[in-house]
């Protein structure tokens, strides 16, 4: 089984060709629905039947409302959407309230809504039949700003997990060193070491800060993906992750930046 990953964003930010973050797996699995997603079809958003939600920031949910408008009357059944408890309740205050917007999990009708809010716990496993995989979606602990959670992706025997946006967090940490299928870490840095304390305060990783957490690692042969990048800072944030020392010793060529248009396959 080959399971593909598609970069619809990964950036910090918007401007240019940024877009903010969302990944298509498959062809009926969202992780988060930031800007990317607006650069997919018509026919490619109607297709998906699940949408799992890092939290609740702007630049993560953005696309979510605007998705149910243009795709709900195109679908047989709802669009399922997952997050933590914080993020579930944060959508149904703030953005499907009737003020920011129409609150699709009743409209057209409470018997056929737009959308479904399921809410998911750290720990907890969603099994998903995508194309010819079944793959099993578990939801992370991270430390962020606002609850947020990230997500292991097991396909067969291999796993790919996206951290969403997080700061220093030994229990994601401790996590990943339980997969021992682990293939791929995607995970943010958006400040430049300059700016340390503000990721710090921000829940965010620096480079200094991330390639400490890397290297707590069991996974010899770990691929990392760097993501979040701060559209003002993106290339020289990624040139002090790589220039470091500890990343040229014990990382060689197994630490990337991540960018839109990417597939990875796992």
């Amino acid at each position: 089984m080959t399971c593909t990953l598609r970069v619809l964003g990964c950036s910090g930010g918007i401007g240019a060709d940024l877009r903010t973050t969302s990944f298509l797996l498959n062809n009926n699995i969202l992780i988060d629905a930031g800007t990317g997603v607006g650069d997919i079809t018509l026919d490619e958003m109607s297709q998906i039947d699940y949408v799992f939600l890092t939290h609740s920031h702007l630049d993560h949910i953005c696309s979510l409302p605007f998705m149910a408008d243009a795709v709900g009357a195109l679908r047989a059944k709802p669009l399922q959407i997952y997050g933590i408890t914080a993020t579930i309740d944060a959508l149904k205050q703030h953005i499907l309230n009737n003020v920011i917007w129409p609150d699709f999990t009743i409209l057209p009708s409470k018997a056929k809504p737009f959308l479904n809010l399921n809410i998911l716990m750290l720990g907890e496993s969603i099994k998903i039949q995508s194309q010819a995989d079944e793959l099993a979606i578990t939801a992370l602990p991270v430390a962020h700003s606002i609850p947020a959670n990230g997500y292991a992706i097991t396909s067969g025997d291999n796993t790919l997990v996206f951290s969403g946006d997080t700061g220093i967090s030994p229990e994601l940490i401790d996590a990943l060193n339980k997969i021992p299928t682990l293939q791929h870490l995607l995970i943010e840095t958006s400040f430049n070491d300059c700016d340390e304390e503000l990721a710090k305060l921000t829940g965010h990783f620096s480079p200094r800060l991330l390639l400490e957490e890397l290297c707590k690692l069991k996974q010899g042969d770990l691929k990392v993906w760097v993501s979040h990048l701060k559209p003002d800072g993106g290339l020289s944030i990624f040139k002090e992750i790589i220039d470091s020392p500890i990343a040229q010793e014990r990382f060689a060529d197994r630490i990337q930046d991540l960018r839109r248009g990417l597939q990875i396959e796992f």
